[in-house]
């Protein structure tokens, strides 16, 4: 068998194959002999049709089996020669056969990536303490008391930082109502009525809630702000726009006393230093995951800062809009309308692309760790794993079991438990270093 593999830029390779007449001869003879021993011909008894009669009969099935065996047979020879990791063999094209029997192809290989690792042992990770600072538990219990405030009208005095503002206000950049100066859908920007929105520095948009302190109900004013470069709308980055508001109410929120009337209400039975302590657990619970995905993240950019390598346009392709589907997705279950969604979607593109590469390229750095270590996963672990999973979901194990295998799900599931044991591994391998100056959004 001839076989010549051309490597190409991102990772794709032209695999061309000669097979000789000898071997696809006394493979097809191979393929009819077990026809003909169990062929059902009309006017012949089963498996004693005329080779002939069979040939005819069956020359479809037939050259289609011959086929398969040994374009088999040269992809496993073309690895084997090549030393080739081969992701996708593509489809045979140009499949000849010459005067003199022999048979030729052509496939396309999608090739994985050629990964050289960098330290992956004793990363440095920087992370906060564990334990749950007391002023975080404190503006847990002040965002509880806010869930149940009363609001009160404020009379006889103007906006405050703190308060809550009723407003209707309408948008502008360059004098030109912002939908016509963008050229499609603004969404919120443009314009809402009735919107409530508190005078704290983080709501809305930079810069808006404090121009609304001194106003009245009645008042109207137009308050400019200039939107940030990294603003998701890409049409307006770095633009003055322009807010015509006016206030239609002002309240000021009713709190709640932090006794056990109140815990009462939360969790029927609880006392408030009950509450408190299901807080404390519940905080400590999700700081501790916070922390253990920072470290995580740090060693995933140690990686993509200390390797580069190409990767198959096709993956990156498929995994751009798997991440943008699911960008959409989480769009859509925000409150995000439809035009919002559209007004951003090349913005949704791109960071979708960014994050496919990000994915891409940990994914094979840590295969090829996982591969290096040793790290696999046994068949208990797998059985035991989707034994969990099809308990979560109140699923008989075997049948989940075997609807995993009947959509060829098995293998992937393997590969991302061998992941997860990976990226453990690399945990518990790093050099941690707690500090009280780290946040968890650093």
């Amino acid at each position: 068998m001839n076989i010549v593999v051309e490597k190409q830029p991102k990772c794709v390779a032209t695999l061309r194959v000669e097979i000789p007449a000898e071997k696809v001869n006394g493979q097809r003879d191979q393929i009819v002999k077990g026809y003909a021993s169990k062929a059902r011909v009309q006017g012949f008894r089963p498996g004693k049709a005329p080779r002939a009669i069979v040939e005819k009969r069956f020359e479809k099935e037939i050259t289609e089996e011959l086929n398969g065996v040994l374009f088999n047979e040269a992809y496993d020879e073309a690895m084997k020669q090549e030393s080739l990791n081969v992701l996708d063999f593509g489809v045979p094209e140009d499949v000849t056969t010459l005067p003199n029997g022999n048979i030729t192809f052509v496939s396309k290989l999608t090739l994985a990536p050629e990964v050289k690792l960098p330290d992956y042992k004793g990363v440095n990770v920087t992370v906060p303490p564990l334990a749950v600072p007391d002023e975080e538990i404190e503006a847990q219990l002040t965002a509880l008391q806010e869930r149940f405030a009363d609001f009160s009208d404020i009379e006889g005095r103007a906006a405050e930082m703190g308060d809550f503002a009723v407003i209707d206000y309408t948008s502008t950049v360059d004098g030109k109502p912002t939908e016509e100066f963008l050229g499609k859908s603004a969404g919120y920007l443009s314009g809402r009525e009735g919107f409530w929105v508190r005078l704290d520095e983080k709501a809305f948009l930079p810069g808006f809630t404090p121009q609304l302190v001194g106003m009245n109900n009645g008042d109207s004013r137009e308050i400019t702000v200039t939107l940030p470069d990294d603003f998701p709308v890409e049409g307006l980055r770095n633009q003055e726009i322009t807010f015509q508001t006016t206030v239609k109410e002002l309240k000021t929120a009713v709190l709640p006393a932090l006794d056990d009337e109140m815990a009462n209400r939360l969790a029927p039975g609880k006392t408030m230093e009950e509450i408190k302590e299901i807080i404390r657990e519940n905080m400590a619970g999700e700081r501790k995951r916070k922390i253990d995905d920072m470290k995580v993240n740090q060693i995933v950019a140690h990686f993509n800062a200390q390797v580069d390598f190409e990767l198959p346009e096709e993956l990156v392709t498929q995994e751009t809009q798997s991440q943008a589907d699911a960008m959409v997705k989480r769009g859509v279950q925000s409150g995000m309308s439809e035009g919002e969604i559209e007004s951003q979607q090349s913005e949704i593109f791109a960071n979708a692309g960014s994050q496919a590469v990000s994915n891409l390229r940990t994914n094979f750095i840590l295969q090829e760790i996982a591969r290096v270590e040793k790290i696999g996963v046994t068949d208990a672990d797998l059985v035991n794993h989707l034994v969990q999973i099809a308990n979560s979901r109140k699923v008989a194990p075997k049948k989940f079991i075997k609807d995993m295998q009947r959509a060829n799900r098995i293998p992937n599931i393997r590969s991302s438990m061998a992941i997860g044991k990976t990226i453990d591994f690399l945990v518990e391998h790093a050099n941690v270093t707690e500090s009280t100056e780290t946040t968890l959004d650093d």
